[in-house]
């Protein structure tokens, strides 16, 4: 009796791996709904429906009030069940708000204040020779955050520590990488027989790109779809705040093979539309006037989770032509990712208006927002450097949850 318990044990396992392996269950979309993912009842169905993790995985939704401070948001736990009654997994999630949100589309100013000084030159003419030397300590994309333990919000922070310093050597706290570093550099004189750090340094930044959404109840925004960064891959610049500006186009460079294409904007930093509180991966992220321009307030959709996105037609917003227009695309692939991502779609312009007039996706467009099945589903963030008229995307619901300031 025994030996025949043994044998069953491994004869079940077997079994059940088998039926894994014929009902086409699709285990990298499994493993990348985890906990905390935006969904909706109607996108559960929609999923059964189009039996999106396989013929025999059916999702089931309770849902459940959770209370945050003053505000109650509701979450849910799903569970995947195979032949629809076996449970194999099980995650909270949150469940999309009914609420709306003005869809944006518009190009916008973007002035941020750094929480440091960040170099943006690391070459230096020598006194004596005349050559330009390349800073041996500091790099391009550098955050100095502290010199000698001395906090540093703004490059006149530099000049007042060095100007107190006795030594040729000092130690800078920075952000390199997205990694906190301590270096001990070696300092240069100039003709004045001061000493420098032998850098550029700026503490502010600027640039255009597109606003994504606002919500309604709170004219909290979301824009860009990508983080603010210093020009290094994968870099979220810390930032201290910053400005939403009105931006006027004056021109457009046409996307080509191997030469992406951009939009060209102007704004003057005077008349703020909104405030900006964070710079994420995401994208960056504040409180927009209720009175702003930026967005049309009868244009309104609802944000549409990544469970229930699929290949096919949809459209981006978008302001080139000079006023607010949808343009036809193809979601060529929805990413399956357990963490965020700003590469998360990808795109393919359709539209001939748009293609005549950008060539496809072009740097500024970032945050136009997708729109698929009448939601809001992503944003536009990057051109492909090999074909303009494909680009990716970042779920939406990636940038719903950044509105937690």
């Amino acid at each position: 009796m025994p030996k025949n318990k043994k044998r069953a044990k491994p004869v079940l396992i077997f079994l059940f791996f088998a039926l894994f392996l014929v009902s086409n269950i699709d285990f990298s979309q499994l493993s990348a709904f985890n906990d905390g993912f935006y969904t909706s009842y109607e996108e559960i169905n929609e999923a059964n429906e189009s039996k999106k993790f396989g013929s025999f995985i059916k999702l089931s939704m309770k849902d459940n009030q959770l209370s945050t401070g003053l505000d109650k948001n509701q979450s849910g736990d799903v569970i995947f069940k195979l032949f629809g009654f076996i449970p194999i997994k099980k995650v909270t999630v949150k469940i999309l708000p009914e609420e709306e949100v003005y869809a944006g589309g518009e190009a916008i100013g973007l002035a941020v204040n750094t929480d440091g000084a960040m170099v943006v030159s690391d070459t230096v003419v020598d006194i004596q020779s005349r050559n330009i030397l390349k800073n041996k300590y500091l790099k391009n994309g550098d955050i100095i955050q502290k010199i000698n333990g001395q906090p540093i919000q703004s490059v006149s922070d530099i000049d007042k520590v060095l100007s107190q310093n006795v030594s040729d050597n000092i130690d800078v706290e920075l952000i390199r990488d997205n990694k906190q570093k301590t270096i001990n550099v070696g300092l240069l004189k100039d003709s004045e027989n001061q000493y420098k750090l032998g850098v550029w340094a700026k503490n502010d930044l600027s640039g255009i790109g597109t606003l994504t959404f606002v919500r309604k109840s709170d004219f909290s925004f979301g824009a860009l779809g990508h983080p603010v960064s210093n020009g290094q891959q994968n870099s979220v610049v810390p930032i201290t705040g910053g400005n939403i500006f009105d931006c006027s186009l004056i021109g457009i460079n046409k996307g080509q093979r191997n030469k992406p294409g951009e939009l060209r904007g102007v704004f003057v930093q005077r008349n703020e539309q909104g405030t900006i509180k964070k710079n994420t991966n995401c994208g960056v992220f504040g409180k927009i006037d209720e009175d702003s321009n930026l967005f049309d307030s009868n244009r309104s959709l609802k944000i549409g989770g990544r469970l229930g996105i699929h290949t096919g037609k949809a459209k981006i917003i978008s302001s080139v032509s000079g006023i607010l227009e949808e343009y036809d695309i193809e979601i060529i692939k929805a990413n399956y990712q357990a963490k965020s991502s700003d590469k998360s779609l990808v795109i393919r312009v359709k539209d001939e208006r748009l293609l005549n007039l950008t060539g496809g996706i072009v740097q500024g467009m970032s945050g136009s927002p997708i729109v698929q099945d009448g939601k809001l589903v992503g944003a536009v963030t990057h051109v492909f450097l090999n074909d303009p008229t494909k680009g990716y995307g970042i779920y939406s619901d990636w940038m719903l949850e950044q509105l937690d300031f």
